[in-house]
């Protein structure tokens, strides 16, 4: 049994990341902005990113911190700096000061590529802090993550229910379940990381084209979908639209254009785990489905 700090444990990976580590016996403490529901082997810590002293209450006596917390979407800038660079650079400080053991980042992928979008510089800016910290740590850039409890996909499953499913141009992705992702993170707190940096998929060769994801999403629906590829200028002006429309709280912005719109979002095939310390469990297609049934049962389609 382990202690395992976690951040962005109220989240979507967090939240199943945790559930995961409850079942495997770890005691778990996660940092939280509001009181959440007792669990059983879950301390939550009352604090944010920027508050040392939640931070330093976080990671003592901690056998390893896993740091989900991120910002994947914000109206500017600054935003990403704060969510990606600024916090990440504090739970880092907090967990050299404590001396913890291991630190096991999420990162994405789309640090790879950190001109296209401010999002993926200030994941490739965190990547860096992690990297030139002293700590033992490890990496996993994930792909697109899916599963119940998603609500970034949501939009692409309502669409998809009506026969439908806008996509980027040409280009490939690879996906991940989120308990796939969440018991990769919890293996790599016991294995031996040597500082490694590590790129995780459903194990599809040469992962999806858009038109096969979304015809695979039409599927755990019951539906024939018809794929739909929007040109980047197209793409641009409904982000300007969803802009104006929602403001701050847009989900399709410029800067998310700019990653959907690069061609290839493949794991590389020479970064994924050891087979020996983790394989993915969940068949994209049963993901797929039980996702949908989770959409179903919150009415959420």
């Amino acid at each position: 049994m382990s202690i395992l700090a976690v951040t962005g444990g109220t989240g979507f990976v967090g939240g199943t990341l945790i559930n995961l580590a409850r079942a495997a016996g770890h005691q778990v403490r996660a940092l939280t902005r509001r009181p959440q529901p007792d669990h059983a082997g879950v301390t939550w810590v009352a604090g944010a990113l920027d508050d040392q002293a939640a931070l330093a209450e976080l990671v003592t006596g901690a056998d390893a911190v896993i740091h989900v917390a991120g910002v994947v979407n914000a109206p500017d800038r600054a935003g990403f700096v704060a969510g990606n660079i600024n916090g990440t650079d504090a739970i880092v400080d907090a967990a050299e000061a404590a001396g913890v053991r291991r630190f096991v980042h999420v990162s994405s992928l789309a640090a790879r590529e950190p001109q296209l979008s401010v999002y993926g510089w200030s994941k490739a800016e965190a990547e860096r802090i992690v990297t030139e910290s002293s700590l033992d740590w490890a990496m996993v850039r994930p792909p697109a993550i899916y599963g119940p409890g998603d609500m970034e996909m949501r939009e692409l499953f309502r669409l998809a229910r009506l026969g439908l499913a806008f996509t980027p141009p040409a280009g490939r992705l690879s996906v991940i379940e989120v308990s796939d992702l969440g018991r990769l993170l919890l293996a790599l707190t016991q294995a031996e990381t040597n500082q490694r940096l590590i790129e995780a998929d459903d194990g599809r060769v040469n992962g999806w084209s858009h038109a096969e994801f979304a015809r695979a999403v039409g599927g755990a629906l019951g539906k024939s979908v018809r794929p739909i590829a929007l040109p980047r200028p197209l793409l641009s002006l409904a982000a300007r639209g969803d802009r104006l429309v929602r403001g701050k709280r847009a989900k399709l912005t410029a800067d998310r254009v700019a990653y959907f719109c690069h061609p290839d979002w493949v794991v590389d095939a020479d970064k994924r785990p050891d087979a020996a310390l983790w394989q993915p469990q969940v068949p994209t297609a049963e993901g797929l489905a039980a996702t949908a049934a989770w959409y179903r049962a919150h009415s959420l389609l």
